[in-house]
């Protein structure tokens, strides 16, 4: 019998990236491009109450929802930074396991769209709605973090947290320079654990990209699968079951931002990520 955790004892530790550093998504932004870091903590105190569920917290656009069955499945949440990263410098930047033999920070503070909401909260609210959703489908989840207002975990234990689970989804957003790149891409890890399931991460990603492809933009720079291989993100690197980095959108692309701060559109990407789940399973 699994092991179940409700959430992981990971919150003591923490990870950020400080104003000024390029590389501030949980390990780091995609080849080629950067992400800023959070300016203000004030920027995460809302994320909580801000970003409840309009009417019914259960309810759920997904055409999936109503029939999908996750009953025995345990699906483990990964809400990408949290909302205390910024005033713990010293906690988020301490070296950490990168899962390949060497070290990173622990984390960074996310990115933000321009008019100053952090990915954290971002985040944080697209976990809550997804969290809802497979729960009421049957689904044991476990969740890398309780609130956004702690710091951490730190990169390493956001892939070792969901050793117990069937798959693990780590929610982020992009932060390019140019507010004129747009779309979603997903990650995975290359190597991944073994060839089992460096195979079902990437059958992941394709089941999560297809789902997000019909309310969303992909990147095309990933090409028509918006999938990226990497080898540098420890979070991957330290998952030992199917997982995947899910980079929701643009927060400087000034559309996608407006998407990402409204409450329907947190819906539509936490609908998104939860038909992925039940079409993979």
């Amino acid at each position: 019998m699994r092991h179940r955790l409700l959430v992981p004892s990971l919150l003591a530790s923490a990870a950020l990236c400080l104003p000024g550093l390029a590389a501030c998504s949980d390990d780091s932004s995609a080849p080629g491009q950067t992400s800023q870091a959070a300016e203000t903590a004030g920027r995460s105190a809302s994320a909580d109450t801000g970003a409840e569920e309009e009417g019914n917290p259960s309810e759920t656009a997904s055409a999936k929802a109503d029939e999908a069955d996750l009953k025995g499945k345990v699906i483990a949440i990964d809400p990408g930074h949290n909302g205390g990263n910024a005033q713990h410098p010293e906690e988020i930047n301490r070296q950490v396991p990168d899962g390949r033999g060497g070290t990173k920070a622990c984390n960074t503070t996310g990115t933000s769209t321009n008019s100053d909401y952090p990915e954290a909260d971002f985040t944080w609210a697209v976990a809550k709605k997804l969290n809802t959703s497979l729960t009421d489908a049957g689904a044991d989840v476990v969740l890398s973090r309780k609130d956004n207002k702690g710091v951490g975990p730190c990169v390493d234990e956001r892939g070792t947290f969901a050793d117990d689970a069937d798959l693990l989804v780590s929610i982020h957003a992009n932060g390019s320079e140019s507010s004129s790149v747009k779309g979603f891409h997903i990650i995975v890890a290359d190597p991944g654990e073994d060839e089992k399931t460096e195979k079902a991460s990437v059958d992941l990603a394709k089941s999560v990209g297809s789902s997000m492809g019909e309310e969303f933009t992909p990147n095309s720079a990933y090409g028509k699968d918006a999938i990226s291989r990497r080898p540098d993100l420890a979070g991957l690197n330290n998952a030992s079951v199917p997982a995947v980095i899910v980079e929701c959108g643009e927060m400087r692309n000034p559309s996608e931002a407006k998407i990402m701060e409204s409450k329907s559109g947190q819906r539509k990407y936490a609908d998104a990520l939860f038909d992925g789940i039940v079409d993979w399973f």
